[in-house]
């Protein structure tokens, strides 16, 4: 599904409050930066070099979202760095009926991060923050002072923690697990030395927006409505509920049962998960990225830096603690700040982000080298299970680690 308009941005300068509409081009002679989406192509093409017309995936899509009870979905195709096809599928709720069309939002849980880590290189290209300055010299006090970070009482304590850095903590090598939660005593603690390994952190991000919030003195759905979904018109999306999006919010759903889990409308802002965004902002997103409309190829490539390798069987693994598994050592598999990162796949570099919440999957992968992207969002527990099929059908991605993301 394409737009039947174009929506212009003009800007006076690269990242200043820009202004939206049809009739503004001919009232300023202004750098205009245009992030529209085309009509649907006649065909896709996969990364082999093969096409599928989109009337094929269209089919594919809708048997195999059917066979796997997938409620609603969406998907967007990218090639050469611009959208091909946008699909729609389901409901984006059973009661009332609602069908799912361009303008839902789904829930990206942790895709958030990649959005948040791509927000992070635009303040340190600014100078308004550094990556490599340890956190803690960064907060004006204490981790565990601060509402809400009592559980770091015991992580302060720790001498290493005043090495812990924000690109450690964005590609999850600063040594913290995913949240107090998981720990024994409930209480953070770093379980090797900052740097050297690799395990997946909520908190980690959660400590990374506590400064920028505390620099900035703004809350972080602004910040990044203002920087980055504002001015590249990504108006389906956003870090928390608003007046105009909340018809449009999809319900979540339990995969088994089918019963409402959760009306999937974030109240408070959270860079670890709390996002909701649509196929087509997701396109959006990559188009400008790479258009270089986001960020500089200086800013970008430390975006996509890999930081360490990865060589866990499983994203919720120590790295390093088990043998190296055989479906990820050969991808060249590491993290940049927010995003995964296949180093070396047969068709060239990649960078991908999944989410998983109670009653919706996301899923996000790009290839640098013909500039293709695939995402597919979904609104029930079961919506993983179609991944793999879709991806290898419709773009020819054969090469996502699915046991390591936690696939089937």
């Amino acid at each position: 599904m394409g737009f039947a308009t174009i929506d212009l941005i003009i800007c006076a300068v690269p990242r200043a409050p820009c202004y939206h509409g049809r009739l503004m081009k001919a009232a300023f002679a202004l750098v205009a930066l245009v992030i529209t989406l085309p009509s649907v192509a006649q065909s896709i093409t996969r990364l082999d070099g093969t096409t599928i017309t989109v009337a094929e995936a269209k089919t594919f899509a809708d048997q195999t979202l059917a066979e796997h009870n997938i409620t609603g979905a969406q998907i967007s195709v990218l090639n050469n760095g611009k959208m091909v096809w946008s699909y729609s599928y389901g409901l984006a709720s059973k009661s009332p009926s609602r069908p799912v069309d361009h303008d839902t939002t789904f829930a990206a849980a942790s895709i958030s991060k990649s959005y948040f880590g791509t927000y992070v290189m635009q303040l340190v290209e600014r100078g308004e923050f550094n990556v490599d300055t340890p956190v803690a010299k960064q907060l004006e006090k204490p981790l565990d002072q601060y509402d809400g970070w009592k559980t770091a009482s015991e992580l302060v304590k720790d001498p290493r923690w005043q090495k812990v850095t924000p690109r450690m903590l964005l590609a999850h090598t600063a040594g913290l697990p995913s949240g107090s939660g998981s720990e024994k005593d409930s209480n953070l603690h770093l379980h090797f030395a900052p740097g050297t390994q690799w395990l997946y952190s909520n908190d980690g991000m959660r400590i990374v927006q506590l400064a920028v919030e505390q620099k900035l003195h703004r809350p972080l759905d602004q910040l990044m409505h203002d920087s980055l979904f504002g001015p590249l018109g990504m108006t389906r999306t956003s870090m928390i509920d608003t007046p105009a999006m909340h018809p449009d919010v999809a319900d979540r759903y339990d995969a088994k049962t089918g019963v409402l889990i959760d009306r999937g409308r974030p109240t408070v802002a959270t860079a670890s998960g709390s996002v909701t965004t649509s196929a087509e902002d997701l396109a959006r997103f990559f188009t400008a990225l790479y258009a270089g409309q986001i960020l500089k190829p200086a800013a970008r490539a430390e975006l996509f830096r890999p930081l360490i390798p990865i060589d866990s069987v499983h994203e919720s693994t120590f790295s390093g603690h088990h043998p190296v598994d055989a479906e990820v050592k050969p991808l060249g598999m590491a993290f940049g700040i927010g995003w995964g990162l296949l180093t070396h796949t047969k068709f060239g570099p990649a960078f991908f982000k999944e989410g998983h919440i109670d009653g919706a999957n996301a899923y996000v992968i790009c290839f640098d080298r013909s500039q293709s992207c695939m995402s597919i969002l979904t609104n029930n527990d079961l919506g993983e299970d179609a991944y793999r099929p879709l991806l290898e059908h419709i773009l020819g991605d054969t090469v996502t680690p699915w046991k390591w993301d936690g696939y089937k």
